[in-house]
């Protein structure tokens, strides 16, 4: 997420502390790049203009140029400034007193909507919320059943049945209301485009039926068109939050950035991958932070605490601080990893660890392959990799169903990982700081 503009704005940072005092020509000139850097990333140029005017005023004060460290001065004033624009503080779902809460979720065609519906709803039933989902998507004939199988699949209720989204809507109260349920989320109906009947339409629904939360769904990775859509919705709907989906890309990521400065809507969610889990409430201080460079420890704490026994991670930061991780650890810690995210995703929360200096792209279907590698290695093999010459290559490859490109791929993997942890320890940084 933001790997390309993280990248060029620890660039920029880098160029600052190199210089010990600044002057106003140095402020400027780094302004100038973060602003390049942003635009590149598709954030709306407003947005971008007012957060430098505010960065580049404070940034010009007396007391942060007489500082001994002026350039971290300027990037926690960056840092404040781009929480402003984010929405200041993580923004609640409101369910309502009155059960069930209706939550309306709305978008064009394309942008995530009936999945993300699924996902917010295995989201509150994970919370221990009673949830039914309601396909009232009468236009896209396809919507109903899609919403049915991802019900399925997370185990939750759903109804469809009706002629039009009122008499299914109408339908679906009644069950909410023999089941007890706390929320019913709608899948409203979706276009390719906004139109005056869609809108029409929607209105209507949130006249009859006053829902609790009125979520627009729009594709984190469109840069502006997602600003622009979440403008035209805002005019003629009464929206309470967004909802951005494939946040886990890192192209065009700039909507982040402007959606809550140009309608005043926050951002309530983000998607961050195609589980149906990978819907995570938005804060706006662990993106700021992301962006910046510093890491996302709390969500990659929470996501280790629902996945992994801490005790482990402990024991594995033990081996790592005497720099003694063979194989069998990697075997391990993948299979263990697997269940928080990709590595792109972990290191991505991780500050102190470049990641343009390790191959992340692992892909679930390459830890697989990676995992079948190991098990057909000898234990001498797994304890000391430095011994698997070409022929042991060639029959671990045979015995894994894989080919010795994979062999070789899965030793730079991992020879890449020993020799960063070997340059943490140097700095005396802990591997996993959220175990201190």
């Amino acid at each position: 997420m933001f790997e390309n503009l993280t990248s060029r704005l620890q660039e920029v940072f880098k160029k600052l502390r190199g210089k010990g005092k600044l002057t106003e020509k140095d402020i400027e000139e780094a302004l100038r790049e973060v602003r390049q850097a942003l635009l590149e990333a598709d954030a709306h140029y407003k947005v971008v203009k007012e957060l430098l005017n505010n960065v580049k005023a404070k940034a010009l004060q007396e007391d942060v140029l007489k500082s001994v460290t002026p350039a971290e001065q300027i990037i926690r004033i960056l840092y404040y400034e781009l929480l402003n624009i984010l929405g200041g503080e993580k923004a609640d779902l409101n369910l309502g007193s009155k059960k069930p809460g209706i939550i309306l979720v709305v978008g064009l065609q394309g942008s995530g909507k009936t999945t993300t519906c699924a996902k917010l709803a295995y989201k509150l039933a994970q919370e221990q919320r009673r949830v039914l989902l309601v396909g009232a998507d009468t236009f896209r004939p396809a919507a109903g059943k899609q919403l049915q199988i991802l019900a399925e699949k997370i185990k939750v209720p759903v109804y469809v049945d009706g002629k039009d989204p009122f008499e299914i809507i109408d339908g679906a109260l009644e069950v909410a209301k023999e089941k007890l349920s706390d929320v019913m989320i709608v899948d409203t109906t979706g276009r390719l485009h906004i139109d005056e009947e869609m809108m029409n339409e929607l209105n209507e629904l949130n006249k009859r039926y006053n829902p609790s939360e009125i979520l627009l769904v729009v594709d984190g990775m469109t840069g502006q068109d997602a600003v622009n859509i979440a403008e035209k919705f805002n005019e003629k709907l009464p929206l309470t939050g967004v909802i951005l989906t494939k946040m886990d890309g890192d192209a065009r990521g700039g909507a982040a950035l402007s959606v809550k400065a140009i309608t005043g809507k926050p951002i309530k969610f983000i998607g961050v991958g195609e589980k149906i889990e990978d819907l995570e409430y938005f804060y706006p201080d662990r993106l700021a932070s992301r962006i910046l460079g510093m890491g996302d420890l709390a969500s990659l704490v929470e996501r280790i605490e629902k996945n992994i026994e801490l005790e482990k991670m402990a024991k594995l930061e033990e081996k790592l601080k005497k720099s003694k991780f063979d194989l069998e650890d990697f075997y391990i810690q993948l299979k263990e990893l697997k269940k928080v995210g990709t590595f792109d995703q972990i290191l991505d929360m991780l500050p102190y660890f470049p990641k343009n200096k390790i191959n992340v792209e692992l892909s679930e279907k390459e830890i697989k392959k990676f995992l079948a590698i190991i098990e057909s290695m000898t234990p001498e093999e797994r304890r000391n990799p430095s011994i698997i010459n070409g022929s042991r290559r060639q029959r671990i490859a045979k015995g894994s169903g894989t080919s010795v490109q994979d062999v070789n791929r899965l030793l730079k993997q991992y020879f890449q990982t020993l020799e960063l942890i070997k340059q943490i320890n140097k700095g005396k940084k802990s591997i996993f700081p959220f175990l201190r």
